[in-house]
């Protein structure tokens, strides 16, 4: 497939090189010189013009960072520019009714476009093993499925429009709660005088198992290797922690959802990340 790739940050950067690996023809677009360059090296064809990028593509994938960037980008330079059977991809995180009005408009243009959000980080995203939760219709899916299958190890069609985006701002609010309580688990036992790497081996098989804690252990030199022993550096930041958690209580205030530890939680990363933006968001642990 030809494919126009738009927004080659820290994740798309990875994906847009995945995609020519798995034999599809890329052309890149980011603002960002370095990017392009780095695009260029990974075997992409690039273009300093987003509306150039996707003239006679296939399909066209975005990782962009907000709504209204999205939105820009799909009325400014997608919509009516790319060929009307192209299929749309948007793997940024964004607002669940940005994401539906965007499809809603593309829809009636005539493209099938579904909302692919991602789990699984930069470093996922360079291996091509993401997570990928879609929302959009059948055919979209079906469609889009071949694209995403390039970039990640699973790719789950969520449900209609704005589903993916649904599932991925619920799932993050679930692990920023968790990765909080992990922490404070972990320093509790460590100041009552327990090794944590024993309360690590216990908790780790026994009711408190949880991903933060087996598979993203975050005291440094305890359980799995992750962020933590490398400084905290890498992974997953704060500052896109705290975007996801505030996104999670927009949506969550537009339907009357009680999320009283989700809001608590979005409260802890607003303090710590004033500072602390860039660093992996299990660093949450230091303010204990």
């Amino acid at each position: 497939m030809q494919i126009a790739f738009i927004g080659l940050g820290n994740m798309g950067g990875g994906m847009a090189a995945n995609l020519v690996k798995a034999g599809h023809d890329v052309n890149a677009f980011d603002l960002s010189e370095e990017a392009l360059a780095t695009a260029k090296a990974n075997g992409c064809a690039t273009f300093t013009d987003a509306a150039e990028a996707v003239q006679g593509v296939d399909g066209v994938v975005t990782m962009l960072p907000n709504g209204g960037i999205v939105k820009s980008v799909y009325e400014g330079s997608v919509i009516g520019k790319a060929p009307e059977g192209a299929v749309l991809l948007d793997c940024s995180t964004i607002d669940v009714a940005t994401a539906k009005e965007v499809i809603a408009r593309a829809e009636a243009a005539g493209y099938d476009m579904v909302d692919a959000p991602v789990s699984g980080g930069i470093a996922a995203a360079n291996g091509g093993t993401l997570t990928f939760m879609v929302g959009g219709t059948d055919k979209a899916f079906g469609r889009a499925e071949e694209v995403l299958n390039a970039m990640g190890k699973a790719v789950i069609h969520a449900g209609d429009a704005g589903a993916g985006q649904t599932a991925k701002i619920c799932n993050n609010m679930l692990l920023a709660i968790t990765m909080i309580g992990t922490t404070e688990a972990m320093t509790m036992a460590k100041k009552l005088g327990l090794d944590p790497q024993k309360f690590y081996e216990i908790s780790s098989v026994s009711s408190g198992y949880c991903w933060p804690l087996n598979a993203y252990t975050p005291m440094p030199g305890v359980g799995v290797e992750s962020p933590a022993d490398k400084g905290y550096q890498g992974g997953f930041a704060t500052a896109l922690m705290l975007k996801d958690l505030r996104l999670a209580m927009e949506a969550a205030d537009s339907v009357d959802a009680k999320t009283a530890l989700g809001r608590h939680a979005t409260e802890i990363y607003e303090a710590f990340a004033e500072e602390n933006g860039g660093l992996d968001f299990s660093a949450v642990i230091k303010t204990l």
